[in-house]
């Protein structure tokens, strides 16, 4: 594997890893609580994830994943229905599906160059002409967008913040004075409207 492959490669598997821990300790109910006005949740958006994964890493290069679950075909037709979880779907399923995609995903990158052609048949005939490398660094960028609404999801549902276990890159500060920054950036937000 070049270095710049071994490079995507790492970074991919590192923010997947991030969107995953993001579930952690979580019972069924938090991970499918709607946080947002448009139903974002935790559940949901590692449901999407793996769907889009599989699709730019798999099918776009002529290796669809084997044993796709039934929601997978049959959420195409409702708007969002990859952005949530029905009760019948469990967490465990939807979890071991996204690691599968992992996997598979991992043999499309182990096993072609960077410059590998693939097709994007959903997208315009004039942009579906794609490569390895451009899928990967769509995946980066997707995965990393998808757990950064998971960072702000998993906060508001119990407090819990960072990057990952061993980085959690938000000072570790106790409840006053988090209380306090938070006053001070309402009053400078106050202030700059003219409040």
């Amino acid at each position: 594997m070049t270095d710049a492959k071994a490079r995507l490669h790492r970074a991919l598997r590192d923010c997947r890893e991030g969107l995953l821990w993001k579930l952690e300790g979580l019972g069924e109910y938090q991970l499918r609580r709607p946080m947002t006005p448009t139903g974002t949740n935790l559940l949901g958006l590692v449901k999407h994830v793996a769907g889009i994964e599989s699709g730019y890493l798999g099918e776009a290069f002529g290796r669809p994943v084997d044993d796709p679950p039934w929601w997978f075909e049959h959420d195409v037709d409702e708007p969002n229905g990859d952005l949530w979880a029905r009760a019948e779907e469990t967490s465990e399923e939807i979890t071991a599906f996204y690691r599968r995609v992992w996997a598979h995903s991992d043999a499309t990158i182990d096993a072609l160059g960077l410059e590998a052609p693939g097709r994007v048949p959903w997208w315009p005939a004039e942009q579906a002409e794609v490569t390895l490398h451009q899928m990967i660094v769509l995946m980066i960028g997707e995965t990393n967008r998808h757990a950064g609404h998971a960072d702000i999801v998993r906060e508001l549902i119990d407090g819990s913040t960072g990057l990952r276990h061993d980085f959690k890159f938000v000072p570790e500060e106790g409840e006053a004075w988090w209380a306090a920054y938070r006053g001070r950036l309402e009053t400078t937000a106050r202030e700059a409207a003219g409040w």
